[in-house]
């Protein structure tokens, strides 16, 4: 596994997409936060993390009706193409509807967040 954070994506879109409760992944600090941010953007329904010597993260879907809230993912910047932007070069995702989510120097951010600080970073990924 050479991309975690594009496996972390992939479980929750097969996860979301088979209509099951909850997606469980290997745990990172940076996983972590991806999953808190998308938690604070209503996005997904609880996140916990388990385990003592091995942590994992257990990552709580939200629906409506039978569709899952999160309708796709895509991770932009990946291991063999880094994708850095400035603040003001941070893209909308879907006009707005959707949310970008930036790895900076103060940390995970959506890029509403990271436009409002001005402060530019990583394009991790964009969720509608």
């Amino acid at each position: 596994m050479s991309d975690p954070i594009s496996n972390m994506l992939t479980s929750i879109r097969n996860a979301g997409l088979a209509r099951l409760p909850h997606a469980t992944v290997p745990h990172s600090r940076l996983k972590e936060s991806i999953a808190r941010l998308l938690l604070r953007e209503g996005y997904v329904a609880e996140v916990v993390v388990e385990g003592k010597p091995f942590k994992s993260i257990k990552i709580k879907l939200k629906y409506t009706g039978r569709k899952s809230v999160i309708e796709g993912l895509r991770r932009v910047s990946s291991p063999g193409l880094r994708r850095y932007l400035g603040a003001q070069e941070v893209p909308r995702v879907l006009g707005g509807l959707g949310v970008s989510i930036l790895s900076t120097s103060s940390g995970v951010m959506t890029g509403a967040q990271a436009r409002q600080k001005n402060v530019g970073g990583e394009l991790l990924c964009e969720v509608w």
